[in-house]
């Protein structure tokens, strides 16, 4: 089977790596959120975005030259921003108009006919009511008129005019947006896959399995959603603010230096509150991932603790959990949810001002009531979008932080690149040779040094020796899955560094220890390694490994669909299934991780029937820790910490009483002690 070697750590795991030599899982589930002002709790991924940059100005950088491709667009993106927020902006003023004729009608039709403004303003000065003589001046009266409905209907029809291009141009800039943002993370996404298929696998042992998902999920979610919603919320806000100020101050610039006073309480406000609930929905976020660490935990061995008895001791865990989260959370939701009521406090406080102060000036003929009006409601625009500016910084430093972190697995050293003229092989005889071959996978600590091998075509060679000797190590050299330091390996004659990748792993058919298959039917998991096969070869294949029988019992059969979760398929019955795969490929050189590991004595023995049929002729690397699967290799290498230390068929090493045969005997010796 083609794919993917997990290597065995022989000298223990480096950094980040999981139990037994293998990268490890990443850290427990953790929900991804931004706190107040993003996404709250209950988006669940992998791992929630770090919340501040380390460079927040370099990567903020690189993540606007992301939407460089887009650069056109992004600024008709700005043109129609801009042309929406203007049309929203002047709104409220021809409102303000609709109100004055509504007004001047009320107090025209008051007004008897005949009687001129300035007669009834000289009146009221005679009477001593200057006050509302100045307010009549400033008014556009037709006496005995009453409200000018075509005026009225001719304003409103405006209105309504303004208001549907507003909304048009602002839905264009949002559909818009939504393409520069959806192609920009569809690249990044692409890079990020395309850089997964070039990073060494060092990489993957040196770094946990949930923190690279979580930079190709949750950090680019992170920032598509930052992109999409909060770029273009912050065009609109900065360009609402300046164009409400503006409006502000051509109808009254005392009461607009009023208006302008809370905008730092208003930010005052929203940082005291925003910082003590962003400690609590790190909190949160902390026991979110303790939660479902724990609910992992008890359903995947949910078996054990039902067999241990231990369901008490887990709801008991589970409760006392759930109240941590519960608590944060709920502490976390309460502080975020004041600052709304404390803004709203503010914007009253605000509009009261407005109000009395805007009552004398038209009291006073300094300003007309749909002036006041318009302008109470262009206060009313004005701090919602301060606001949104400051949350929009804090998700901003979010996404930054997410991005730096794709970054750095962008900017991960990759593989040494294929050879510009790759040497071709033709029919390949599966002749090895291991010439001087050092390697180790942390400089300080030596584990293969100056290996000699040649393995003839067609010859079986088994590799046994203790945890950490290096079996498999060896054979992810074979593949190429990590660099030598020292040495070089020969394919018939050819060095693999001088081969393609590809090219050299298409020599190599892999069945490892672990039985890897994906979510699909079972005929798909066979042909996996093999395109184009057909289903007589599929079948011949699945007969060979012994596994047609077995799936004919199934009610679905071949098309049977396996996952995670499948209850139908033993573990032993999928091992079955990858030899299978191994069969259909039929490559020239085979490498059998102890293939044999999970299934019974009884499937091993025809297992090994049929795999020395398949091996006829072919170069085999069988790695074996039960010595009685290896007895008819042509050759056994004995391993121990990198090196070979004895080499022979499975009679002379037993003869020998040498390492091999102290392996033997603690196996079988133990077995036979154990039988009396």
């Amino acid at each position: 089977m083609m794919g993917p070697g997990m290597g065995h750590r022989p000298s223990g795991p480096p950094p980040g790596a999981g139990t037994g030599g293998r990268p490890g899982p990443g850290p427990g589930a953790q929900p991804g959120g931004h706190g107040p002002g993003g996404r709250g709790p209950g988006g669940f991924a992998m791992m929630a975005p770090v919340v501040k940059a380390r460079n927040f100005k370099g990567s903020f950088r690189r993540l606007l030259d992301l939407l460089r491709p887009e650069a056109s667009l992004v600024v008709f993106v700005l043109v129609l921003g801009i042309v929406s927020v203007t049309f929203a902006i002047v709104g409220p003023r021809i409102l303000g108009n609709a109100t004055n004729i509504v007004f001047d009608g009320v107090i025209s039709k008051q007004i008897p006919e005949g009687v001129t403004k300035a007669e009834v303003v000289a009146g009221l000065r005679l009477t001593g009511k200057d006050q509302q003589a100045d307010m009549v001046q400033s008014m556009n009266l037709v006496p005995g008129q009453g409200v000018d409905f075509a005026a009225l209907g001719g304003v409103l029809l405006t209105l309504l005019i303004v208001f549907v291009v507003s909304a048009v141009f602002g839905w264009a800039q949002s559909y818009l947006m939504s393409g520069v943002t959806q192609r920009t993370v569809y690249r990044l996404r692409g890079d990020a896959d395309r850089k997964l298929g070039t990073l060494p696998l060092s990489y993957f042992d040196r770094q946990s399995r949930g923190d690279t998902l979580s930079r190709i999920t949750n950090d680019i979610d992170n920032i598509a959603q930052t992109l999409q919603q909060s770029l273009t919320q912050l065009i609109t806000s900065l360009l609402t603010v300046v164009g409400v100020l503006l409006m502000m101050f051509t109808i009254s610039p005392i009461l607009a230096v009023i208006s302008l006073l809370t905008v730092p309480l208003s930010v005052v406000v929203t940082i005291l509150i925003a910082g003590r609930s962003q400690k609590q929905f790190a909190a949160q976020w902390e026991r979110t991932g303790r939660l479902n660490g724990h609910i992992e935990e008890m359903h995947t061995g949910h078996a054990i603790v039902k067999v241990f008895g231990r369901q008490p001791e887990a709801i008991a865990e589970f409760d006392a959990r759930n109240e941590h989260l519960f608590q944060a959370s709920y502490r976390a939701q309460f502080i975020s949810g004041i600052i709304q009521p404390a803004l709203n406090f503010l914007a009253n406080l605000n509009y009261v001002a407005i109000a009395v102060i805007g009552g004398v000036r038209v009291a006073s003929g300094q300003m007309s009531l749909g002036d006041v009006q318009a302008f109470i409601q262009y206060s009313r625009q004005f701090t919602m979008p301060i606001v949104q500016t400051a949350s929009i910084a804090n998700v901003l430093q979010s996404a930054v932080a997410s991005a730096e972190r794709v970054f750095e697995l962008l900017d991960e050293p990759q593989e040494i690149p294929d050879v510009a003229r790759p040497a071709r092989v033709g029919s390949v005889q599966g002749r090895v040779v291991l010439d001087d071959v050092s390697f180790r996978y942390e400089p300080a600590k030596p584990l293969i040094d100056h290996l000699d091998l040649t393995v003839e075509p067609g010859s079986t060679v088994a590799i046994v020796g203790p945890t950490g000797a290096g079996k498999t190590t060896l054979v992810n050299l074979l593949m190429r899955f990590y660099e030598l330091d020292g040495g070089r390996i020969l394919v018939d004659g050819i060095d693999i560094r001088e081969m393609r990748r590809d090219d050299l792993r298409r020599t190599f058919g892999m069945v490892l220890q672990d039985a890897w298959l994906f979510k699909g039917t079972i005929r798909d998991n066979i042909v996996y390694g093999r395109d184009g096969a057909t289903e007589e070869q599929m079948t011949a294949a699945a007969q060979a490994a012994h596994v047609d029988h077995f799936v004919r019992t199934l009610p679905d059969g071949y098309d049977t669909v396996l996952d995670d979760e499948s209850s139908s398929v033993s573990a032993g019955e999928k091992q079955l299934l990858t030899i299978a795969r191994a069969f259909l490929v039929d490559p020239p050189i085979l490498i059998l991780d102890e293939a044999t590991s999970s299934v019974d004595t009884r499937t091993e023995m025809l297992i090994q029937r049929a795999m020395a049929g398949l091996m006829k002729g072919r170069t085999s690397f069988v790695i074996a820790h039960r010595l009685s699967t290896i007895r008819d290799a042509h050759t056994i290498l004995v391993m121990d910490h990198g090196r070979i230390v004895e080499t022979g068929r499975h009679e002379q090493l037993l003869a020998a009483k040498g390492f091999y045969a102290d392996l033997y005997e603690s196996q079988f010796g133990k077995a036979l002690d154990e039988a009396v």
